[in-house]
């Protein structure tokens, strides 16, 4: 049995309604659950990304990225290894403001794990952590002496070390079409 591993899934598409239904249900049916799940506009007009974080194997990740390739609004999908992607999450907190004001404890983690002070009111403290989970998951623990009134994170936003652009991928995808139709043309 292969070992399993983190991948991050990176889906281009239009924009459709319903797509994320599909998308999930891929995922579904094979058993894998999505650790986190991104979607927002992307830099090229009209395509959007989705960000995906799952635990499995190698072989697995390639068949599910195949079979969203198949889906007719996908433009493009890739896996990629933790090592090859820059990524963050954030994460908000929310604690009482009497711990802020009764101690320094708060303020000092604050600037050790360089945190932001977002709001604060006499009730909470609203606080926001940019990290890797395992750093926000930290701030967390550490926050949780002092009452945590509520506490959210992101999912995973991700963009690729230095390799060939969506765009090249696209150009490619398009002249192999025209290609194909080209040389699918009989004369009469």
């Amino acid at each position: 049995m292969e070992n399993l591993q983190e991948y991050t899934i990176k889906v281009y598409s239009e924009n459709h309604i319903g797509l994320l239904n599909r998308l999930t249900i891929i995922f579904t049916r094979r058993k894998i659950n999505i650790e986190s799940l991104t979607t927002s506009e992307y830099h090229i007009p009209g395509v959007h990304s989705f960000t995906i974080v799952v635990n499995t194997s190698e072989s697995m990740v390639k068949k599910v990225v195949q079979q969203i390739e198949k889906l007719v609004d996908v433009l493009k999908a890739f896996y990629y290894q933790t090592d090859n992607i820059i990524y963050q999450e954030i994460a908000l907190y929310k604690v009482p403001t009497s711990a802020l004001t009764h101690t320094n404890e708060i303020e000092k983690l604050v600037r050790q794990y360089n945190a932001r002070i977002l709001e604060v009111t006499p009730d909470y403290t609203a606080l926001e952590k940019t990290g890797h989970k395992e750093e926000t998951q930290e701030l967390l623990e550490k926050l949780k002496p002092f009452g945590i009134l509520e506490f959210v994170r992101s999912g995973r936003v991700a963009i690729t070390k230095p390799m060939k652009e969506l765009a090249v991928h696209l150009q490619e995808k398009e002249d192999a079409t025209n290609y194909t139709n080209h040389t699918n043309i009989t004369v009469e």
